[in-house]
């Protein structure tokens, strides 16, 4: 335990990283429940008397534009999360079991993928999803996250096979399974901790995200929670309760998701750390 004179630097150092972190959550909550007017004036100022006026203002838009958001994030992310997590999981485990030269280079391939930012390449992407006939779909959608995030999936699922004995695969072949049944058989359910990692990052990621769906999907023919943000403001005005309440309701699902699978979170991640 630390002690002297610098005994109190750490919990400074800690409260003052908490209050910037916790901030813009307290900017979001505070003016969710204000009207316009005095989120202009104070946007710093708990609401006196709070109002729901913002939520049920979103909640029933003539334009349906959070409930056709919902719809499209929750399709989007859902498909996208199961995709990818079903690629990585069987990429990585024979990734993982193979010492070969190809596997060697495939794992040093996927990893260069991910120091490449998701930007750079955006362009390359819409142009072979056109030349698909896959511009303005959510395969096409779809495609491109599984493009972006197998690698990290791939990276996290491969340093879990290592945890699980080999042994195990091979009592199943005895018992006459093949390969594709000892594998979602037995090794599958015991990645359960990795799963839920791979799918928690992949939520966060696919839910917030704002270019691709804005550029992929095109404002006007698929809007998902963050474009609906975006749509909800103006060139010229903007309704900063709306705005905010877009915000609020937006996060509640992928932080009810979060919750529900963050007690494999560290587990899957750091599953892979001592062997190998």
């Amino acid at each position: 335990m630390t002690s002297g004179p610098r005994a109190w630097l750490r919990p400074l150092v800690a409260l003052v990283a908490g209050s910037l972190f916790f901030l813009p959550i307290y900017v979001v909550l505070v003016n969710v429940f204000k009207n316009g007017s005095e989120i202009v004036a104070n946007p710093l100022a708990l609401p006196t008397p709070p109002t729901l006026d913002n939520i049920e203002s979103v909640l029933t838009r003539p334009d349906h534009l959070f409930w056709y958001g919902l719809t499209n994030s929750v399709e989007v992310t859902v498909i996208s999360m199961v995709v990818t997590t079903v690629v990585s999981a069987m990429l990585g485990h024979y990734l993982a079991r193979s010492s070969g030269v190809v596997a060697k280079v495939v794992m040093v391939t996927l990893l260069c993928g991910l120091m490449v930012p998701p930007a750079v390449i955006l362009t390359p992407i819409t142009d072979v999803l056109r030349s698909l006939g896959l511009m303005s779909s959510v395969p096409g959608l779809v495609l491109a996250y599984l493009g972006y995030y197998v690698p990290f999936g791939v990276l996290v699922f491969a340093g879990f096979t290592k945890t699980i004995p080999r042994e195990l695969e091979e009592a199943a072949e005895i018992d006459g399974a093949g390969p594709y049944r000892a594998f979602w058989q037995v090794v599958f359910p015991l990645m359960r901790p990795a799963s839920a990692s791979v799918l928690i990052f992949l939520g966060v990621w696919i839910w917030n995200d704002f270019l691709n769906p804005l550029l992929i999907l095109g404002p006007s023919t698929g809007t998902t929670v963050t474009v609906g943000i975006y749509r909800a403001i103006g060139e010229h005005q903007a309704d900063y309760g709306t705005v905010f309440a877009l915000m609020f309701l937006a996060t509640l699902p992928i932080l009810v998701f979060y919750v529900a699978f963050q007690k494999h979170f560290v587990k899957g991640l750091t599953g892979g750390a001592t062997k190998g």
